[in-house]
């Protein structure tokens, strides 16, 4: 169940079966499939809106961010998006991105991290078989490649290491359900923290293995963070899927990635839909909105998995 705390937002779809964790999730034994997601504390479905500044994007103006915070307002069911400047530590928020919901595939991003820092460590080795996962995971998004690297590498272990050292402090286990890569929630604020950590502490050989595999992500993932525009040199990690919330099967389209010189702006959107969403409106709206922010072509031009 979505979790929805109190919001504080600042002003200022390659096979679809196979790589888009649009696969139903594995609930325990004895529990039902299907049926409600857990982890729902506050059912808000306001969005209070308070400013800080936006941050300096290229060819960002307030016009831009005022533009990109009405698109996301009125998006139906529960957006949070995040741009944050590295080189400024401004930080544009729009919608609620402290609620939580389904990961999707943007947790590929953390099991990546985490198995390059424990292999610098020298704490595990990873063959030649477990890069090729991967890449595969990263840029194509593909579901048995993560299954095999979190099944080899002990994923259950790696969350306290997602929480205290990635800084995503939302994520947990979706009630009712194995503790599992498909399983898990988390917020738009735990991804702009993953990439936070990733380009900021993340040794540089790993950072660098990162960044140059996110910008050459398959087409299915042409979308999201993707829409800032080429000049931007983005680089992302998307994640779609279509999960239980509330009793009913709703979509969920995510993105978490980076843009400009420098990798200078992080980006991460989290869009849970209304039931009686779809795929391609999901990815449209995070694209627009990044394009936006950005004063990149809206609508955005996208390809979608």
């Amino acid at each position: 169940m979505l979790l929805r705390r109190g919001v504080v937002a600042l002003l200022t779809l390659v096979v679809l079966t196979a790589c888009g964790d649009d696969a139903a999730p594995q609930p325990m034994a004895g529990q039902p499939s299907g049926g409600q997601s857990q982890g729902r504390q506050v059912d808000d479905g306001s969005a209070g809106l308070a400013g800080r500044g936006a941050s300096a994007a290229p060819g960002n103006t307030a016009d831009q961010a005022t533009k990109a915070l009405a698109f996301v307002k009125k998006q139906p069911g529960t957006f949070g998006i995040v741009v944050r400047d590295r080189q400024t530590g401004q930080v544009w928020r729009a919608g609620d991105t402290k609620a939580t919901t389904w990961t999707a595939s943007t947790i590929k991003l953390a099991i990546a991290t985490d198995l390059l820092e424990r292999q610098q460590a020298k704490a595990i080795t990873l063959a030649a078989a477990d890069k090729a996962n991967l890449d595969k995971a990263l840029i194509n998004s593909d579901n048995d490649a993560a299954t095999a690297l979190w099944n080899k590498f002990d994923g259950p272990g790696m969350l306290d290491r997602f929480t205290a050292r990635f800084g995503m402090g939302d994520l947990a286990v979706i009630d009712g359900y194995d503790t599992f890569w498909r399983n898990l929630r988390c917020s738009a604020e735990d991804l702009q923290s993953l990439m936070t950590y990733v380009l900021e502490k993340l040794d540089a050989t790993s950072r660098t293995y990162l960044v140059t595999t996110l910008r050459k992500v398959a087409a299915n993932q042409h979308w999201g963070v993707w829409a800032a525009g080429s000049a931007l040199r983005p680089g992302n990690k998307d994640g779609w899927a279509e999960k239980p919330v509330d009793g009913k099967n709703v979509w969920v389209t995510h993105t978490v990635g980076f843009a400009g010189d420098g990798e200078r702006y992080v980006v991460a959107a989290m869009y849970e839909q209304k039931p009686g969403g779809t795929l391609e409106k999901g990815a449209h709206a995070v694209s627009d909105a990044v394009a936006t922010y950005f004063g990149a072509k809206v609508p955005a031009p996208v390809t979608l998995p």
